[in-house]
């Protein structure tokens, strides 16, 4: 079941896009739960977990980009889709990790396109975890709460939403394994998530919880290649 969540305080056009959304998920074949919120206020303090969030960004305090920030400090892992009458904040979009964005009157055929790549998103991206063992237990560990790895001798550290917890492993054999998901090693000590970067220069990445990730200086072009494309697989601007 997917959840969807439509945002504008713009009840015409919020029950517009909304009765939209919903016919073309049921065209197909995916059954769907749909709430709309006349505010970014009223959104942020829904309990329910939503699958896809369309946001629109002119609204009232906060608008949609801030509520969109909000959201992800309260470790919002769905696909947010802004809607806007400009593209002025489409750069802003990737600061934090904007599925796509779409421009009003949103077209028909843009907004097929843009459910069809939510659902299969949705359909192959089920939690992916890794299971580790530490003192005879073994614990799930979500990779997308993960911020970054950090290796400390033998021992790994996971930095992320639920805090750090270590374990004993190999960092290489991690990279090795987790490169596919969007993480990229940057330095000999480190593995980050690409989808956790908030910024970088040449001798630095910061991460989306302040932290500040050596990027070692041989590893610098082929980190941006690599950000660069995951931007691109997970953008979505339209």
């Amino acid at each position: 079941m997917l959840s969807i969540a439509v945002c504008d305080d713009n009840i015409i056009e919020c029950s517009s896009l909304s009765r939209r959304i919903r016919g073309m998920v049921r065209e197909l074949g995916q059954p769907c739960i749909l709430r709309q919120f006349g505010s970014g206020r009223e959104l942020l303090g829904a309990k329910e977990q939503f699958d896809l969030v369309f946001l629109d960004l002119l609204m009232e305090e906060p608008d949609g980009m801030e509520t969109a920030r909000l959201l992800r400090k309260k470790a919002f892992g769905g696909l947010l889709v802004f809607v806007s009458v400009s593209r002025e904040y489409v750069f802003e979009a990737y600061d934090v990790e904007a599925f796509s964005y779409l421009l009003k009157p949103v077209d028909t055929g843009k907004l097929g396109d843009v459910l069809r790549r939510a659902l299969s998103k949705q359909r192959d991206g089920l939690p992916k975890y890794l299971l580790v063992s530490k003192e005879r237990q073994q614990k799930k560990l979500f990779l997308r709460d993960i911020w970054y790895f950090e290796i400390q001798g033998r021992v790994l550290e996971v930095h992320g939403v639920q805090g750090v917890f270590s374990y004993y492993g190999q960092i290489g054999a991690l990279e090795e394994e987790l490169r596919a998901h969007g993480f990229f090693r940057c330095h000999k000590s480190f593995l980050v998530n690409l989808g956790s970067v908030e910024s970088y220069n040449r001798q630095e990445i910061l991460m989306e919880n302040g932290e500040r990730i050596a990027l070692a200086k041989r590893r610098y072009e082929e980190f941006c290649r690599e950000i660069l494309d995951y931007m691109r697989r997970n953008g979505g601007i339209l």
